[in-house]
């Protein structure tokens, strides 16, 4: 499964932006996915996950309220609403399809990552 996220780019303080993740294979619908994040010099962290139907996500504590993670299997796309964005989510965000149907807040069950999309948020 060939992931690709996009939509970042450069906002300002209190903006929002919507990141997508489109995989290459239809499988990718019967998969959890997550988002996580490394923003510079710190260790990749987790931000949103969602279950295979949607039916289920979860979220970091320092992005709950402000994001929020949703999907459309029919267009094989997970998407990434970040609003009310602060200088400290500047990071490149990926998003990685786990082996499992359910989404976890751990990086081992993922085991297809995207590329990468840069967010930053200037102050």
């Amino acid at each position: 499964v060939q992931l690709q996220a996009s939509g970042g780019g450069l906002v300002q303080t209190g903006g929002s932006l919507r990141l997508s993740c489109v995989s290459s294979k239809r499988t990718f619908t019967n998969n959890g996915v997550g988002w996580f994040r490394q923003a510079p010099g710190k260790e990749r962290e987790f931000v949103a996950t969602i279950s295979w139907s949607g039916g289920s996500t979860y979220y970091a504590d320092s992005v709950k309220g402000r994001f929020t993670i949703s999907r459309d299997n029919a267009k094989n796309t997970v998407y990434l609403q970040m609003n009310s964005l602060k200088a400290e989510d500047t990071a490149v965000y990926y998003c990685a399809a786990s082996r499992f149907a359910t989404g976890s807040s751990q990086a081992g069950p993922y085991v297809n990552w995207g590329q990468g999309t840069l967010v930053t948020v200037s102050s």
